[in-house]
């Protein structure tokens, strides 16, 4: 099973080539919309990396994925700007999960 990112910068990229995981650079809707098509037709990809900014453009694939395969795994990841999210996402997914305040 390999790894493969999908990035929207060059130094994610970089990084996980040090790493040994190949991957793309990506810019634009339909880009990123190929790339994910690509990866999933390859069986011998097993982890989908991809960066948050590349996952927000495109949700409805994102959504898809998750939703209807159980393979390969599907990860969103933060690229060097660091995360879109709030600072207590965590706590605030916990919250809403079983509606309890932590």
């Amino acid at each position: 099973m390999r790894m493969f990112l999908i990035s929207d910068n060059v130094d994610t990229l970089t990084g996980m080539r040090l790493a040994g995981i190949e991957g793309v650079v990506v810019h634009e809707k339909n880009e990123i919309k190929e790339a994910v098509t690509n990866v999933l037709s390859n069986k011998d990809i097993g982890i989908i990396l991809i960066t948050e900014k590349c996952s927000n453009l495109i949700p409805e694939v994102m959504d898809d994925i998750k939703l209807n395969r159980k393979f390969p795994l599907l990860l969103e990841i933060p690229d060097r700007h660091g995360s879109g999210r709030r600072s207590d996402f965590i706590t605030a997914y916990i919250n809403e999960a079983i509606g309890i305040k932590i």
